[in-house]
């Protein structure tokens, strides 16, 4: 399209080319600088006040004279530079003072007449504008950034059991948010393309009454901590116009059991992606702990614990929540939720490990370390009046699965399972055996691994349980094992139960 001057009767073609720039499908700096040069046909240049070039071609141009503009000393100049004429107008950056954000110079042949400068005018305003919108842009996705990082910040405080911190820091921004001493916590779950306005929309649906979390370790994750019975209902409306996403909440739980609930949470999830609803609260189906002599479990998992006691509280709580998530999900998932490295994960478990002389490689090991860390969080620790002394952790375990109830359980979830001509207990049994390892559960049954691999499939819509995942529905099969006396008890070692802090396994 050729360019229109004053002088053919082009007034108001290039004011409307100009004011074409301002709408939202059409604002870009590198369009608007391209027609300014085809419009005065001359080489424009728009810079910074660094001298970092925005749009345009970069030109040489005299550095005390583009300093003057930059500090606002000259708010234009003009020079004739050999066979070049060139023009400098400073775009004011927003605030007080004269200093300029950018420079736009402009050089062409041919003398600068009325109408080439009315344009150069009139288009170092629009310039001046889209500077503007990118700054204020730029600044509300900055401001976005801190404040997702600081609602990650509460949850990892929360993970941790401190929420003295995490109170503190979400006062300052969302007064009220922690106040109450229980919540539950939901994860919701889309693509990871869509993970972003999915975190959007559950804030604006959540109205700042929950903690919104773009989980650290699942790309298409969602966490909500929602202290408001008022929050679960939104979001289940919120997932039921949306397809394609699914909903996990956990019960109530104290805003120190964040860690519990948040895994609770993602078992839910789980059972979500099977129902027409798309969402699932975690399932109140009979747990073994349930079936065990409450006091008697309690004084357990004291004795199991007990090690960890002469550690100052926030290290206690640390390597337990560190072990919990640990446990129920990879180190690498518990690093990303945690804010750590997978090293310090790690090292955290294996202090813990040391502490109880537990050789948490072991399945059945983890089952139980996992079944006294939750009956704590369900229960609390045991206080300076429990019980001074226990004999072995694995004797008081052997007598707490040993009930008739825990016995009919077991039966009865693991019978399930020879309904199928394939021998899917036997598998079970053996992968169980082999710390869910198919390569070695292969080799004792003379069998292909995939084989171990499709029957541990198979038994996961007969148990209602994932398996292959690992985590709490595992660690319930591990434990049916150990009832019906399939699998031995394992006994922990309690020869470092004396000392305050064992040195970290390598």
């Amino acid at each position: 399209m050729r360019a229109q001057s004053y002088d053919d009767g082009g007034d108001g073609v290039w004011a409307q080319q100009l004011l074409a720039q301002l709408r939202p499908a059409g604002r870009d700096l590198g369009r608007l600088v391209t027609w300014l040069a085809r419009s005065t046909r001359a080489t424009v240049c728009l810079q910074d006040a660094h001298g970092s070039l925005l749009a345009g071609e970069r030109l040489p141009l005299d550095a005390s004279l583009v300093a003057d503009v930059t500090a606002g000393r000259v708010a234009a100049a003009a020079l004739e530079d050999g066979e070049r004429h060139v023009r400098l107008v400073g775009i004011r950056r927003p605030g007080p003072g004269p200093a300029a954000g950018a420079v736009l110079a402009v050089a062409r042949p041919a003398p600068f007449d009325r109408h080439t400068a009315e344009i150069l005018k009139h288009t170092a305003g629009v310039v001046e504008l889209l500077l503007r919108e990118r700054e204020l842009a730029e600044s509300g996705r900055r401001l976005q950034r801190v404040t997702a990082d600081l609602r990650l910040a509460i949850l990892q405080l929360l993970m941790v059991e401190d929420t003295v911190s995490a109170r503190r820091v979400a006062a300052g921004l969302w007064p009220g948010l922690l106040e109450q001493d229980t919540a539950r916590v939901y994860v919701v779950e889309t693509s990871p393309v869509e993970r972003d306005r999915l975190a959007e929309v559950c804030t604006d649906a959540t109205g700042g009454r929950a903690l919104v979390v773009r989980c650290p370790a699942m790309d298409g994750h969602v966490i909500v901590v929602g202290p408001s019975s008022e929050v679960g209902e939104r979001l289940r409306s919120l997932v039921a116009a949306r397809p394609g996403t699914f909903l996990g909440g956990s019960p109530r739980q104290r805003l120190a059991l964040t860690a519990t609930a948040y895994g609770q949470a993602v078992t839910a999830l789980a059972v979500a992606r099977f129902r027409p609803e798309r969402s699932a609260v975690y399932a109140t189906r009979t747990r073994p702990a349930r079936l065990m002599d409450p006091a008697a479990l309690c004084a357990w998992a004291a004795g199991v614990l007990r090690p960890l006691d002469r550690l100052p509280h926030h290290v206690r709580a640390e390597l337990l929540a560190t072990t919990g998530l640990g446990l129920e999900f990879t180190a690498v998932s518990a690093a990303k939720v945690l804010g750590v490295s997978r090293n310090t994960v790690r090292a955290r478990m294996d202090r813990f490990a040391a502490l109880l002389g537990a050789d948490l490689s072991r399945l059945t090991v983890r089952a139980v370390a996992h079944l006294a860390l939750n009956t704590e969080a369900a229960h609390g620790p045991c206080g300076p009046g429990g019980p001074p002394a226990h004999p072995p952790a694995g004797g008081e375990l052997t007598d707490l699965l040993g009930t008739r109830a825990l016995r009919s359980w077991a039966d009865g979830l693991l019978g399930r399972l020879e309904e199928d001509g394939r021998d899917l207990r036997t598998t079970l049994r053996a992968w169980i055996a082999a710390d869910a390892h198919a390569e070695r559960a292969a080799q004792t049954l003379g069998v292909h691994a995939q084989t171990v691999r499709e029957h541990v499939r198979a038994a996961e819509p007969v148990l209602e349980r994932r398996l292959m995942a690992g985590g709490t529905d595992l660690y319930e099969a591990v434990l049916a094992h150990l009832v019906v006396g399939e699998l031995p008890v394992p006994e922990l070692d309690m020869a470092n139960h004396g000392q305050s802090d064992s040195p970290v396994h390598g």
